[in-house]
């Protein structure tokens, strides 16, 4: 829809409005992964601000230019001299420049449009550039408008910016899926779901933003991204509604303490596992159905549920998570974890010792499980390795340090005074 002269007229009195320089060298592009970081961030259930919606403040040259009376400050060519082409400009000695008031009507053939568009471009001046492209807009069509501009990069990246600032996404959208190479600017029209505070009208947008021509990669990334809100509002909505009901167990021994809006993949992960474990994989909540939508890796999978299990000190969930069944029908421990940092998250998560026992006594490292036993106290694991080494005298020690009549004491007494056993020393 295109706006009024009003609405243009309010754009450059608006101290909203940042203005494109050609100072600017950040490409953005760096920072335009934000469906990729949606999906693959780690990070806290309630830590999720960053300032990746900051816009960097600049200022143009020169005062802003009013339109009420479609007035322009600009460079001015004498007017034989305007049909030229740019380059031959400065080699013809005629590129004279005289600040005057100039009416834009009178420019009104294509092709003095765009020789004036070319030669504000010339003139590096922001105000200027983005004058004309106003005046264009309302004069041109569409078609023809965007046809030209490809073709003019400078002045492209003028209009994206001004079209996004003035909140014209409908035009912005036409714009950038009329453009034939997908680039930085389609990027940043995706960048500017960060603006949108409603979770429906974000969503919305990032279901406008499908159709643009992204490379396989970013348009992957954006499919992700708008997934993970449409599902984040539906597992809000019926979770708030459960929280305030006040019937369902889990929400009311853990409120929740953050909304799951907006947040990254793997944090959706991890409430889903925190509050939805249980749920058939047919349902969207479930960590399940998450796992295979999104196609989570194993390794992720299981970091994220055992973090969430062992914070519930769901112990038997995590066991299950380490069982492993094999053809003949035995079952042992297995984990895409190294078994020290299991005991690490299980440790943080205040593991009762007869659970870290188990897991410290997996360690393959020998010095680094003796190590992890004595500093955990898992006291079984300690007396047995020293059994082992057939080392009376790290016994005895270790005698020294256990409670008196506890069971640990009557154990290494038990052990040392078994004459069966051939100590080395």
């Amino acid at each position: 829809m295109m706006k009024s002269r009003t609405d243009e007229e309010e754009f450059w009195h608006s101290t909203k409005c940042k203005p494109f320089t050609f100072d600017d060298d950040d490409d953005g592009f760096s920072k335009l992964k934000e469906s990729k970081q949606a999906v693959n961030n780690i990070r806290p259930l309630v830590d999720e601000e960053e300032d990746e919606d900051d816009v960097e403040k600049v200022s143009w040259s020169g005062e802003p230019v009013g339109s009420k009376t479609d007035l322009l400050i600009t460079p001015m060519l004498y007017a034989p001299e305007l049909r030229k082409p740019k380059s031959d400009y400065k080699d013809h000695g005629l590129f004279v420049w005289v600040l005057q008031v100039v009416s834009l009507e009178k420019f009104r053939s294509l092709q003095d449009k765009m020789c004036l568009l070319d030669v504000s471009v010339s003139a590096h001046d922001g105000n200027v550039i983005t004058a004309v492209l106003i005046y264009l807009k309302r004069t041109l069509s569409k078609d023809v408008l965007f046809r030209e501009l490809e073709s003019r990069q400078t002045a492209l990246r003028h209009f994206i910016h001004y079209l996004t600032e003035t909140r014209d996404q409908r035009l912005l959208l036409e714009l950038l899926r009329s453009l034939t190479t997908p680039g930085q600017s389609h990027l940043n029209l995706y960048k500017e779901h960060l603006r949108i505070a409603d979770e429906n009208k974000r969503r919305d947008f990032l279901k406008s933003c499908l159709s643009l021509p992204f490379s396989a990669e970013d348009s992957g990334h954006v499919q992700d991204h708008y997934t993970l809100l449409e599902r984040q509002i539906i597992i809000e909505a019926t979770d708030r509604q459960a929280e305030r009901g006040g019937k369902v167990e889990i929400f009311q021994k853990f409120p929740r303490r953050a909304s799951i809006l907006n947040m990254p993949l793997v944090t959706t992960l991890y409430y889903c596992c925190f509050y939805h474990y249980t749920e058939s994989e047919g349902t969207y909540s479930s960590p399940l159905n998450i796992r295979q939508t999104f196609k989570i890796s194993k390794k992720q999978y299981f970091v994220t549920a055992l973090a969430a299990r062992a914070k519930l000190k769901a112990w038997s969930d995590v066991d299950a998570l380490f069982t492993s069944r094999n053809w003949l029908g035995f079952t042992r421990k297995k984990s895409p974890l190294s078994f020290q940092r299991v005991v690490d998250i299980l440790q943080k998560n205040s593991a009762p010792t007869q659970v870290l026992q188990e897991y410290v006594a997996l360690v393959d490292d020998s010095d680094l499980r003796i190590s992890l036993a004595q500093k955990l106290k898992c006291h079984d694991i300690v007396i047995n390795m020293y059994r082992d080494l057939k080392d009376r005298q790290l016994l005895l020690g270790y005698l020294k340090k256990m409670e008196r009549g506890s069971v640990e004491e009557r154990k290494i007494n038990e052990l040392l005074n078994n004459s069966q056993i051939r100590w080395k020393n």
